[in-house]
């Protein structure tokens, strides 16, 4: 049953480190969004963030949570290997879910995940918050429109140096480690939501001494002759752009293309046009309000990001890393 289009909706978190402060502020924006509950495995942990951020309730387990009566969706920013696991406990006790990417670790967690909301009847989403985005929204728009003719290329990057701590979960196999599930994913999800699935994958890694992947170039081919350049990496600092390039015009989102950017517009040769779209908060918030958007309206998938759409993202990334011989933990279940 839908919800009244006001109703205030409860939020909890799962997890306290840098991507759960972001997504605390971006609430902070939304006068329909309460942040009612944090949770960490320190409760010691739980209570700073808490006062950090006027949350009323701080739990020192991900259990109590999920079980907290007051609670109408969670948030879980936990290391990708344990997203499988809280998703699946948060949906267990009928709590909607929207779940930091990657989604999981495979494509056999992720229909696990997909199963439980099927059968609990509870809302589900990958928190891809780059597809909620106005910028996005404005790129798909373009192409759409035919401006830049038939778009025949994409080059996306996404490369920032990191100093190597093997502890560090961007190096640490055991906490899904490697540039690809970490900041490669994006290229590789706005490729996917442009394009679909390519024809042929080639990937070269740089493979460090954790064993994961510190720097990833790939080539997604198309049987029409499109092709897509990507590069990830924790080794460099890049551009962080994407060009879209056309038989008419390009297209480049500016630094930072997963944020809120601003685009530029090439028609021909030389005529070039900004376009800067119009940004409420840090950008985590878009995501928020279409999960609130769906709760009210008593959905439990997206329309926008459905969940048809994650399981195609987690078997393209599959199909990525079986080219270059990465696998975890989650992998030696199957």
């Amino acid at each position: 049953m839908a919800s009244p289009d006001n109703k205030l909706i409860n939020w909890g978190i799962i997890g306290t480190g840098w991507i759960a402060e972001k997504f605390a502020q971006g609430l902070s924006v939304l006068p329909d969004a309460k942040l009612k509950a944090v949770a960490s495995r320190s409760v010691d942990r739980a209570r700073k963030f808490a006062a950090q951020y006027h949350i009323d309730t701080a739990h020192g387990s991900y259990e109590q949570i999920a079980l907290d009566p007051d609670i109408d969706v969670i948030y879980i920013a936990t290391p990708h290997p344990y997203h499988c696991a809280n998703t699946l406990m948060c949906l267990e006790n009928g709590k909607a879910v929207l779940c930091e990417k990657p989604f999981a670790m495979n494509e056999r967690e992720v229909l696990q995940m997909i199963s439980k909301a099927r059968e609990k009847k509870t809302f589900l989403m990958e928190a891809f918050w780059t597809r909620f985005l106005p910028s996005i929204e404005k790129t798909m728009e373009l192409i759409a429109s035919g401006e830049m003719g038939a778009v025949r290329h994409i080059s996306s990057d996404f490369g920032v140096w990191r100093p190597f701590d093997p502890s560090h979960r961007a190096f640490n196999k055991l906490l899904g480690g490697g540039s690809l599930l970490d900041i490669g994913i994006y290229p590789v999800f706005l490729t996917l939501l442009l394009w679909g699935e390519p024809n042929l994958i080639s990937a070269v890694p740089d493979i460090g001494s954790t064993v994961v992947d510190e720097s990833l170039a790939l080539i997604f081919k198309y049987d029409d002759g499109r092709i897509a350049t990507l590069f990830s990496s924790f080794t460099v600092n890049s551009t962080v752009e994407t060009h879209i390039c056309g038989t008419k015009g390009r297209l480049k989102l500016n630094r930072w293309w997963h944020c809120p950017a601003s685009l530029e517009l090439t028609r021909g040769d030389n005529e070039t046009q900004r376009i800067d779209p119009s940004y409420i908060g840090n950008g985590y918030n878009y995501e928020a309000e279409e999960v609130m958007r769906c709760l009210r309206a008593g959905k439990t998938e997206s329309s926008i990001l459905p969940l048809g759409f994650s399981l195609r993202l987690i078997r393209l990334l599959d199909r990525i890393r079986k080219e270059i011989g990465l696998v975890y933990a989650a992998d030696e279940h199957e």
